[in-house]
């Protein structure tokens, strides 16, 4: 994760976060994900096998996920 990214994260609760994820990414796999991605520090790689999809896949995913999300904070 960028440090940017890191210091925008720990900059708001846990719990904020998740309501923000839940309020503005309308995909529930790609809520999923982002959780597990910006949240709990999970790597692409482990992300993609936990979430049955190539590490390409994953990243275009996280990365849509966070455009969206970050667009409305």
């Amino acid at each position: 994760m960028k440090k940017e990214d890191s210091d925008a994260i720990n900059a708001r609760s846990r719990s904020e976060w998740v309501a923000l994820i839940n309020e503005w990414v309308h995909n529930e796999v790609d809520r999923k994900m982002l959780v597990r991605y910006l949240l709990d520090g999970i790597h692409l790689e482990p992300l993609s096998e936990e979430f049955d999809l190539s590490t390409v896949q994953c990243q275009k995913r996280v990365d849509l996920a966070k455009k969206q999300l970050f667009k409305h904070i």
